[in-house]
């Protein structure tokens, strides 16, 4: 599952997804990457709680359908889905 990455601007865009390549081939390490990432990707929002049970509400599903739902997107994060299917 490829994530939806949000660049800071185009250039950032451009930057990233040159050195995701030179990664991808192996000339630069993880830490390397990890600061590109740090540089050229918007920071992702922490919800608070009031928040997540505001989605949840919004989205009208219950707790545990919703606690259901994110399990399986962290499964899919760890590509453990691929097992289980």
């Amino acid at each position: 599952m490829n994530k939806v990455k949000t660049y800071k601007s185009d250039a950032f865009a451009a930057i990233h997804e040159t050195m995701s390549g030179i990664y991808d081939a192996g000339v630069i390490d993880k830490k390397t990457m990890r600061q590109f990432d740090e540089a050229c990707l918007t920071p992702i929002h922490a919800f608070s709680a009031t928040e997540i049970k505001a989605l949840r509400e919004h989205e009208e599903v219950s707790q545990t359908v919703f606690a259901l739902y994110m399990k399986l997107l962290s499964l899919i994060k760890q590509k453990r889905l691929v097992t289980i299917l």
